[in-house]
């Protein structure tokens, strides 16, 4: 079957628990809110096809926990991600500044040369607004990335973003051979074909281990019921053997006997 896409690219979100990264994720993947708040254990995501400059670009985006005690698990997904964004909250000037270790992470963690942006969530929550936007664009301009302000609740800059940042994962990779380039585009399918190639073969090796292990079983009741006829035989004869010597026995008490 044909793939209905030109290119497919993995975006990861990263940022402090509860800045809304899920939230993002679920209005640009199925443009919708949920407000109520269940934090991501471990790692999901969605999946959206858009179309950029002309080509369907199909785009996984990757939704992973914020607490430390999952950093081991996300950071694994770091590696094969071509586009990171980095969300922090406007109402928790302590999300912002947690920035800082994101961004230590990505370049401990993520692939050379990975394109990034940097989103401040909740801006429709303006009362409560604790980092202004100018810090934010500051940060962002620092650091050489792409800057949003973006509201999941009231559906602000949220397909921007998404679509900024893919437009310039495919721009860069329009500028690299096309042999790179092509990798960058079917890479991650072959993963896929190669991780279904490997279920098939664990699922066979399992079916094939299973039908080892009873058949095993089913020679080790055979011998088993053997060795107890075997047995049962020989308790046979020896009693009959007794009985036969005890009648020989009692014969020739007779024979004395009568005699």
């Amino acid at each position: 079957m044909a793939k209905k896409y030109d290119f497919l690219f993995k975006l990861l979100l990263i940022g402090d628990s509860g800045v809304g990264k899920t939230c993002l994720i679920i209005r640009f993947a199925e443009d919708n809110f949920n407000s109520t708040y269940i934090s991501t254990i471990g790692i999901d995501f969605k999946v959206k096809t858009i179309d950029v400059d002309g080509k369907k670009v199909k785009l996984q985006v990757w939704d992973t926990a914020g607490q430390e005690r999952f950093k081991t698990i996300t950071t694994a997904y770091y590696r094969g991600a071509m586009g990171i964004i980095l969300v922090y909250d406007i109402t928790d000037d302590k999300s912002f500044e947690n920035i800082q270790n994101w961004m230590k992470s990505i370049r401990e963690n993520a692939s050379a040369g990975v394109s990034q942006m940097l989103l401040g969530n909740k801006c429709d929550i303006e009362a409560k607004r604790k980092v202004t936007k100018e810090t934010g664009e500051k940060l962002a301009k620092d650091h050489g990335i792409r800057f949003f302000e973006t509201s999941a609740k009231s559906s602000i800059n949220v397909d921007e973003s998404f679509m900024a940042l893919a437009r310039d994962i495919l721009h860069k990779s329009s500028k690299k051979p096309v042999s790179q380039s092509s990798c960058i585009s079917q890479s991650h399918q072959r993963k896929h074909n190669n991780n279904n190639n490997n279920n098939n073969n664990n699922n066979n090796t399992n079916n094939n281990n299973n039908i080892i292990i009873t058949t095993t079983i089913i020679i080790i009741i055979i011998i088993i019921i053997i060795i107890i006829i075997i047995l049962y035989i020989i308790i046979l004869l020896h009693n009959n053997t007794f009985i036969f010597r005890s009648l020989s026995s009692y014969s020739g008490v007779c024979c004395v006997s009568f005699k």
